[in-house]
């Protein structure tokens, strides 16, 4: 097993609670909940590098480490990792802080993927990333 304490990659993004309606049916956070607000993070990263409107049109390799729970700090972290003609690539990780169980300061990462995004302009079709 591997002791290495392991940090969040890049900034925090968003950090909201999950509540009670966010739960499938085992009583654990919904993974598309929690997908929704990764898309959420990483859009706003993107939109800002983009400096306008920009279209979600990939996800990869999205894994989930273990369940997250009712009441958990949902903190989504994310860093840009590559800018192309139209497209950015964003780095997304979710860590959580027990808030209402006994590990309540153990912050760990429950899942991570990498979303791209395309800027688009007013008519939805692909736009330059602007470089300065």
């Amino acid at each position: 097993m591997n002791d290495v304490k392991r940090y969040p990659k890049g900034d925090l993004i968003i950090r909201t609670q999950a509540m009670p309606a966010d739960t499938n049916q085992n009583g654990d956070i919904f993974g598309g909940w929690i997908m929704s607000q990764m898309d959420l993070a990483g859009g706003m990263l993107a939109t800002e590098i983009a400096r306008g409107r920009i279209a979600t049109v990939a996800v990869e390799a999205m894994t989930f480490h273990q369940p997250v729970k009712v009441g958990d700090a949902v903190c989504v972290h994310g860093e840009c990792t590559r800018i192309g003609n139209t497209s950015i690539t964003i780095k997304l990780e979710v860590w959580i802080k027990p808030l209402l169980r006994s590990e309540r300061y153990d912050r760990h990462c429950v899942t991570e993927a990498v979303f791209t995004y395309v800027a688009i302009d007013d008519t939805g079709h692909p736009r330059p990333v602007p470089k300065d």
